[in-house]
């Protein structure tokens, strides 16, 4: 049993543990009832439950949300296109999110997917200084996909 300001009581029997809580008019809190033998401590049990509220209110305000945005791409894209969805990832994967890099084959062009796997990659090559490849080029019915995450900073 562990005292209200911290300090070891030793081995108490139940009702004696009760009676002492009762007297500091705190509670008994089962801290670790698995245990041999199992550890209680006298504490102010509304006010833990406050302050383990409160922690985890601050842990949510320190995570960070990571979205996944997508650029969306065709096999037979232009220069200039192609640079525009470029600076586009490049600015979804400055401000922390992960980009989903896809391309959709329309008609017979899903026969040339080698053709669809180089844009891909050179997207990949191109963006490599702002990201890390997650998840390599791969099909996925009509379309291909690539997942870019951003790099950590150290």
């Amino acid at each position: 049993m562990i005292g209200a300001n911290g300090d070891q009581l030793g081995v108490k029997l139940k009702a004696e543990a009760v009676r002492l809580a009762d007297q500091a008019s705190l509670d008994l809190v089962l801290v670790s009832p698995n245990a041999k033998p199992p550890v209680a401590k006298i504490m102010d049990y509304g006010k833990y439950r406050f302050e383990m509220q409160k922690k985890d209110r601050e842990a949510r305000k320190k995570q960070k949300v990571v979205n996944v945005k997508e650029v969306r791409l065709s096999p037979s894209i232009g220069e200039n296109d192609f640079n525009t969805k470029l600076n586009n990832a490049r600015k979804f994967l400055s401000k922390g999110d992960k980009v989903k890099v896809s391309i959709r084959f329309k008609g017979r062009a899903i026969t040339h997917k080698d053709v669809g796997r180089k844009v891909l990659e050179q997207l990949a090559e191109q963006a490599a200084d702002v990201a890390n490849v997650e998840a390599h080029p791969k099909m996925d019915g009509r379309s291909m996909f690539l997942m870019l995450a951003p790099k950590a900073d150290k």
